[in-house]
């Protein structure tokens, strides 16, 4: 499966919640917020999420951004015991980013132009 950047999760968000009046600094942050959970993975265990963190996946959700599946399995004493995955519905997150995107080009070191040059300039403590 192929993996999503950063720039393709904001333009994304930008073309859902965007549209709806969230400012554009909120769109980045929610789109740190949302990779900080998946990471490289294209899916997330539900327990992992407390009970905001799941509120924002469900509105993510309700803009086709991510989608739910489940898996049961049976525990020794006789259990079943259901385990729930929020996925990144990839293909809808590059498509939207491809029609609303303007820097949607992929560029792995990309991040490195936010940086402040401040960042690259300072001193690394003596041993």
């Amino acid at each position: 499966m192929p993996i999503v950047m950063m720039s393709e999760v904001v333009q994304a968000l930008r073309a859902t919640v965007g549209r709806h009046g969230m400012p554009d600094a909120d769109v980045r942050a929610l789109a740190d917020y949302l990779m900080s959970f998946f990471g490289f993975e294209h899916e997330v265990i539900d327990n992992n999420l407390d009970v905001a963190d799941r509120d924002v996946f469900y509105m993510l959700e309700e803009e086709g951004l991510l989608t739910t599946r489940q898996e049961e399995i049976h525990i020794k004493k006789g259990k079943l015991w259901r385990i729930h995955y929020w996925i990144l519905r990839v293909d809808r997150i590059k498509s939207l980013a491809k029609k609303g995107g303007k820097d949607v080009h992929p560029d792995a070191f990309g991040v490195y132009d936010e940086i402040p040059d401040d960042i690259w300039a300072r001193q690394l403590p003596a041993r």
